[in-house]
């Protein structure tokens, strides 16, 4: 897939504020500092569309983007962000889970986890209600570049060793890097395909 074009199109904090729109929507989410905004920018090939930060937690809204005037890719919040209260982090949980159980065209959710670690507690939480839900979803494996490939292959073993007490079978995988581009031509791919196919990966 060639990215032609991009825009951002709106911030919202209810789904009823959400853009109406027609086009299939692939929504990205992972804990706080997984790298989200910095995959997002070099998916879309272009830097700043997705704001980073150093400091955790920022996105508070959902971020919703128009790609090549055919697909939306939609911002989530981070879960287990820092520093705000329980109460704001009540309401952002809410709208989130809202959007992924109500948004007619959503078509998967990207769930991105940070290749670094071993399996985290919050991330299996996450792909637990993900699955009970029967929400389609694919797992991104960020930061590759920051540690051995063999100890990439062994924290995503152990992942899926991890995730089989919740499914028999396992989600699509990928691995990226910002850094040096890895994986953006698979997981562009896979949306294209999703698009092709118009159902739910």
């Amino acid at each position: 897939m060639r990215i032609h074009s991009t825009s951002f199109s709106k911030s919202a904090v209810s789904l009823e504020t959400a853009p109406r729109s027609p086009l299939p929507e692939f929504a990205f989410i992972g804990r706080s500092n997984v790298g989200k905004s910095s995959l997002i920018n070099m998916l879309t090939n272009k830097s700043g569309l997705a704001r980073v930060s150093k400091t955790p937690g920022r996105t508070r809204e959902i971020n919703f983007f128009k790609i090549n005037e055919a697909w939306g890719l939609v911002d989530l919040p981070g879960y287990g962000y820092a520093k705000v209260s329980k109460e704001l982090r009540d309401q952002f949980n809410e709208f989130v889970s809202e959007y992924l159980l109500e948004r007619e065209n959503l078509c998967g959710t990207f769930v991105l986890i940070d290749s670094r670690h071993t399996p985290q507690k919050i991330d299996l939480q996450f792909v637990g209600w993900l699955i009970e839900n029967q929400i389609p979803f694919a797992l991104i494996f960020t930061k590759a570049d920051k540690i051995k490939p063999r100890a990439v292959e062994k924290h995503i073993k152990l992942f899926k060793e991890a995730l089989a007490e919740f499914s028999d079978g396992e989600p699509p995988i990928f691995t990226t890097s910002d850094k040096t581009r890895e994986g953006r031509k698979e997981v562009l791919g896979f949306i294209e395909t999703a698009m092709e196919q118009s159902q739910k990966f």
